[in-house]
Order: C-alpha cells, then sequence, then structure tokens
C-alpha cells in the first residue's frame, strides 16, 4: 500500500479457499484511512492486531468481535505506518483469520469494526 491518499480494498467472498493476502505498509496513510472491507453483509475477519505504541516499548493488542468486517488503517492511532503487515486467510465460508503487525501513535484504537 504505497499511497498517502486513502485506499479501499475490498476481499473477495471467503470460501475456505486457503488464499492468503498480505499487504504491507509502504507509504504513512493522510487524512483518511485505507480500508481492507469484506465483499458482503455475511463474511467477517476474526483475529487480531499487536500495535507497538510510540509512548513505551509495549505492545497493545486489539481483538476483532462477532461482527468484524473492516480494518482501518489512518497512519495514526489505527496504525498504517510504514512497515504495518496486515495478513488476510481465507480460512472457511463467510471467514477470514487477520493477524496485524503494526504500530500506532497518540491513544492506540482498534483498527476493527463492522462497517458493511
Amino acid at each position: 500500500v504505497n499511497a498517502a491518499a486513502p485506499i479501499a480494498i475490498t476481499l473477495p467472498q471467503a470460501t475456505g479457499s486457503g488464499e492468503i493476502y498480505k499487504f504491507v505498509i509502504g507509504v504513512v496513510a493522510t487524512a483518511t484511512s485505507h480500508t481492507i472491507k469484506v465483499a458482503n453483509a455475511t463474511d467477517v475477519m476474526m483475529g487480531c492486531s499487536f500495535v507497538v505504541t510510540t509512548t513505551s516499548t509495549n505492545v497493545e493488542g486489539f481483538a476483532t468481535s462477532a461482527t468484524s468486517d473492516t480494518i482501518s488503517l489512518n497512519g495514526t492511532t489505527l496504525g498504517g505506518i510504514v512497515g504495518d503487515q496486515i495478513v488476510i486467510e481465507d480460512v472457511a465460508t463467510g471467514i477470514f483469520a487477520v493477524m496485524i503487525k503494526g504500530s500506532a501513535t497518540g491513544t492506540e484504537a482498534t483498527p476493527f469494526s463492522a462497517t458493511v
């Protein structure tokens, strides 16, 4: 993901194919968030985000909820800093497994939401 302007990525429908999608942030997001969303109202994401904080050497974690279907990365509190990695695997019909390794600034917050 090599743009400061927001990029909207839509995953294909989750079918259990085992396909893996890996995204690496190459340019810090600015103004509005990059988003990665599922393709329909029935697919969900399961997993977590581990974020290194800038105010200490701690790692903070955020888990998805039962309805999470969107990842937002804003270049600050939600992650989206250069080098952040997002790995998404199509593990079952309607389910993507998600792992985010990243960093954030300010008061860190979950990048997961339900918007589809």
